[in-house]
């Protein structure tokens, strides 16, 4: 978590590499492919539809290279949804840092969003969302941490008792790759919070693409056994000198939920995850 900085807007904003517009292009892209099924969920008598974002930062962001101004995903994603002519009729948000919360709920009023927030890590903050989902919406979340150990699978286990959810994940495969040695060595590892039960199947001994390719099937395994479907369509964004930064892939209950993803994350039919 970098430190903030004025925004263009005069509330708190940080800086972004180039990477967070591609991030940003994917979620957006998801929100307009899925608005057809997403209007059966709103208006008056309906179940409703909530965008839930649990590392929502600061809601703006300055691209360095550039200094290019940014909305931050929650943000980003309303106004997509407000665009395609579908709002959602929620927008949870919630971050460990209360400046940067504070921010991002002021952009999202100023937007019109009808907004909701808490503040804390997101293993509990999980609980404020599910509460405040619709029981019988069609809802969306992006969670979009800073590293690894921050994706708590409590999160996973909370937000699986959300009846229509489907989650668009960042993975930290920079996080993976660069402390792997770290994590397997450590008593307590960020790998335990992350994908508890890994020590019990993963072969520490192999190379370590082996490895990495084993917590992430082991990941896969744990989520899939609470009721979330991890997508094989997955999307690689690299940084500016061509480095593995992060994945983004969908988590979903539902088929088409998969098949709006592989369009809007598949335009030159990437998928490998290694």
């Amino acid at each position: 978590m970098g430190e903030l900085i004025d925004g263009d807007d005069g509330l708190p904003a940080e800086e972004v590499g180039e990477w967070a517009k591609e991030k940003h292009a994917y979620l957006c892209r998801y929100i307009d492919i899925s608005k057809a099924a997403r209007a059966k969920y709103l208006g008056p008598g309906k179940g409703g539809a909530a965008f839930i974002d649990l590392f929502c930062g600061p809601g703006r962001c300055r691209v360095k290279s550039t200094g290019e101004w940014i909305d931050g995903g929650a943000v980003a994603a309303w106004n997509k949804s407000v665009q395609g002519g579908q709002p959602f009729s929620r927008v949870i948000v919630a971050d460990a840092d209360q400046e940067r919360l504070d921010a991002t709920i002021k952009r999202l009023q100023n937007a019109g969003a009808p907004v909701v927030s808490a503040c804390g890590p997101a293993s509990l903050t999980a609980f404020f969302a599910l509460q405040r989902t619709p029981p019988h919406g069609l809802n969306f979340a992006f969670l979009d941490p800073y590293n690894l150990e921050a994706l708590d699978f409590k999160i996973f286990e909370t937000l699986a008792r959300v009846k229509r959810l489907d989650v668009l994940v960042h993975l930290s495969k920079m996080d993976l790759q660069r402390n792997l040695d770290i994590n397997i060595g450590a008593t307590v590892s960020a790998f335990d919070a992350f994908a508890p039960g890994w020590r019990d199947v993963i072969n520490v001994g192999q190379a370590q693409g082996g490895i990495r390719t084993e917590v992430i099937e082991h990941w896969r395994d744990i989520v899939g056994k609470v009721g979330m479907n991890a997508s094989r369509d997955v999307r690689l964004l690299k940084g500016s000198r061509g480095q593995h930064l992060y994945w983004l892939l969908l988590l979903a209950s539902h088929d088409l939920a998969l098949k709006f993803w592989k369009v809007a994350s598949n335009p030159e039919k990437q998928g490998s995850l290694f």
